[in-house]
C-alpha cells in the first residue's frame, strides 16, 4: 500500500473512492464543496433520508455513475470543538471497511488544520493500513481482502507530511507481524517457530541474536521457566534479540510473555477459561518481536534495545510441574506453585533477572498475565504497574499517541503479604482480590530495585471479539505502537 500526502484541491482529485470527514453542523458546506461532483439536490436528498448530521460514527456512501470519482464516503467527526486525532483515526477506519476489493485508489480529505498536520496523516495513514489487513493465511479458499493500492491524503502540504508518512510501514508491518503470530494456531507456533521468527527478523534487519537451549538456560539456573517447559514434548526457546545504533546513549530491555499455548498445566483451564483461545498467550511476545520488526526497519538513534521473549508451552505429561512444587529462579529466590496455571510470572521471573544482568535504563515487559486485569479494566485498556513516574509518564504519552488505551494501576507494599509462602520465600499467586496487582508485585521480586521497571497486562487488549476501529476480530497487535512511540522519543534523566 502507497500512501501520500497530496497537494491538490478536493475536486482536482481522481480515484475509487473518497472519504470525506464531515464536521457536526457544516452539512451546507459539503453540498456546495461538491456541487460539481454531484448534483446538489440529489447530494441533499441523501444526506436527508440518512439524517446525516456529520454526527461521531455517521456514515453515508454514494456511488458517482460518472465522474473522476466512483464513490464518495461521508464519515462524521462531530463537533469541531470536541475534536480529538482518535476521531481522524476511527473516522478513517470507518471509511476504509466501506472500501471494495476492486476500489484500488483511496483519497482522504479531513479538516487537517485542527492538528499538527505530521501527526494527523500519520495517524490517518495508519488507521487505513491497519483496517485494512486481513488474516487469511488457514483458510483453504481465500476470497480476496480489501486490497487498496494507494491512498492519498488530499490537502495537505507534501514536505510537512511526508516524513511522518514514511513511518507508517514499518509500524504497520510491525502490528502485522504481531496479529499474524498471535492468531497462528499453536500447532503451528511452536516455541521452536518462534525463534525461527526470530531468526528471520535477525536477517532481515541486521539484529544480533542469541537463542538460549534448554541445557544453557539450565547453566543460569532459570528454574521457574523450565518448570513451566517441563510439562511440553516441545523444547524451550529463550529468545534474545539486540537492535545496536552506531551511538548508544539509552539501552533499554523489552520482555514479551511467550506462552505459545497455556493449557493450565494440572490446574487445567476448564469452564469459562476458554482453553481453545490460549494459542495468544504468547501476546507479549508477539507485541516485542513486532516492535523489533518496526525498530529494525526505522532504526531510532542512540537507543540500544534488547527484545526477550522466554518462549516455552503450558502442558501435562509425567514431567510437568505439579501443584505444591517449589521451584527456583535465576536469582535464587524460591518459589511455591500453589498453582501451575499462574505460568507467565514463573517465565517472566527469569527474563526479568536476566535482563537486569544486562543493566539497562529501563525493562518493559508485556503479558497477558491475569483475568483480574480484563475485569477491571475491560478490552480496551491495558494495566501499567510501575514505581517510576517518569517511566509511566512516557509510556503513557506514547500509548496516547497510539490511540492505545493504558492506564496506571497501584502497587501497593502491603499487598505483598498475599504472596507470601510459609515453606519458600514466595508463592505464584495470592487472594483472588487485586489479582492483578499481587501478580505486578511478584514480578517486581525479580527486578534490580536501581533499574526502572514497568509492567503492562494486555490479557484484555491483544484479542478483540469484534470488529472494532482499526482491528479487524481476533488478534489486536497491542503494545507494537506503544513501545515504538516510547523508543523514538526516548530521554532518561541523567541519575
Amino acid at each position: 500500500m502507497q500512501i501520500s500526502a497530496v497537494s491538490n484541491r478536493i475536486n482536482e482529485w481522481s480515484g475509487s473512492v473518497l472519504i470525506v470527514g464531515v464536521l457536526e453542523g457544516t452539512i451546507d458546506n459539503q453540498i456546495n464543496l461538491f456541487k460539481t461532483t454531484v448534483k446538489e439536490t440529489y447530494l441533499n436528498q441523501r444526506f436527508n433520508e440518512a439524517k446525516f448530521k456529520g454526527k461521531k460514527n455517521q456514515s453515508l456512501s454514494i456511488e458517482i455513475i460518472e465522474g473522476k470519482v466512483q464513490k464518495i464516503v461521508f464519515v462524521g467527526l462531530g463537533k469541531a470543538e470536541n475534536l480529538l486525532i482518535d476521531d481522524l483515526r476511527k473516522a478513517a477506519s470507518i471509511g476504509t471497511r466501506q472500501v471494495l476489493s476492486f476500489e484500488r485508489k483511496v483519497g482522504i480529505f479531513f479538516p487537517w488544520d485542527a492538528f499538527d498536520l505530521s501527526s494527523a496523516a500519520f495517524a490517518v495513514g495508519e488507521a487505513v493500513r491497519l483496517t485494512s489487513i486481513k488474516d487469511l493465511r488457514f483458510k483453504s479458499e481465500t476470497k480476496e481482502s480489501t486490497q487498496i493500492d494507494e491512498v492519498e491524503l488530499i490537502g495537505l502540504d507534501v514536505k510537512v507530511a511526508q516524513s511522518a508518512i514514511s513511518e507508517i510501514n514499518p509500524i504497520c508491518e510491525g502490528v502485522k507481524l504481531a496479529r499474524e503470530l498471535v492468531s497462528a494456531p499453536p500447532n503451528f507456533l511452536t516455541p521452536s517457530e518462534l525463534a525461527k521468527e526470530a531468526k528471520k527478523l535477525a536477517t532481515d534487519y541486521d539484529l544480533d541474536l542469541k537463542i538460549l537451549d534448554k541445557k544453557e538456560c539450565q547453566e543460569k539456573g532459570m528454574g521457574a521457566y523450565l518448570a513451566v517447559a517441563k510439562g511440553s514434548d516441545l523444547d524451550p526457546h529463550f529468545i534474545h534479540l539486540k537492535y545496536s545504533p552506531k551511538i548508544v546513549k539509552n539501552k533499554i530491555v523489552l520482555i514479551g510473555k511467550g506462552l505459545t499455548f497455556d493449557s493450565g498445566g494440572y490446574n487445567l483451564k476448564v469452564g469459562a477459561s476458554q482453553i481453545e483461545k490460549m494459542k495468544y498467550d504468547m501476546g507479549g511476545s508477539a507485541s516485542v518481536l513486532g516492535a523489533a520488526r518496526a525498530i529494525g526497519e526505522l532504526k531510532p538513534s542512540n537507543t540500544e534495545v534488547h527484545f526477550i521473549v522466554a518462549a516455552c508451552e503450558n502442558m501435562i505429561n509425567g514431567s510437568a510441574l505439579h501443584p505444591g512444587d517449589i521451584v527456583k529462579a535465576s536469582n535464587g529466590k524460591t518459589i511455591e506453585v500453589n498453582n501451575t496455571d499462574a505460568e507467565g510470572r514463573l517465565t517472566l521471573a527469569d527474563a526479568l533477572v536476566y535482563a537486569c544482568e544486562l543493566q539497562p535504563n529501563a525493562i518493559v515487559d508485556l503479558a497477558t498475565l491475569t483475568g483480574a486485569c480484563v475485569i477491571a479494566l475491560g478490552d480496551e485498556i491495558a494495566g501499567l504497574w510501575t514505581d517510576n513516574d517518569q517511566l509511566s509518564e512516557q509510556l503513557a504519552r506514547a500509548a496516547g499517541k497510539a490511540g492505545e488505551g493504558i492506564w496506571r494501576m497501584p502497587m501497593r507494599d502491603s499487598y505483598k503479604s498475599g504472596i507470601k509462602s510459609s515453606i519458600a520465600d514466595l508463592q505464584n499467586t495470592g487472594p483472588r482480590p487485586g489479582g492483578s496487582i499481587t501478580a505486578a508485585l511478584f514480578l517486581k521480586e525479580f527486578v534490580n530495585s536501581s533499574i526502572p521497571w514497568a509492567h503492562i497486562d494486555i490479557a484484555g487488549t491483544c484479542w478483540t471479539e469484534k470488529d472494532r476501529d482499526i482491528n479487524p476480530k481476533g488478534a489486536t497487535g497491542y503494545g507494537v505502537r506503544t513501545l515504538v512511540n516510547w523508543i523514538k522519543e526516548l530521554n532518561f534523566k541523567s541519575n
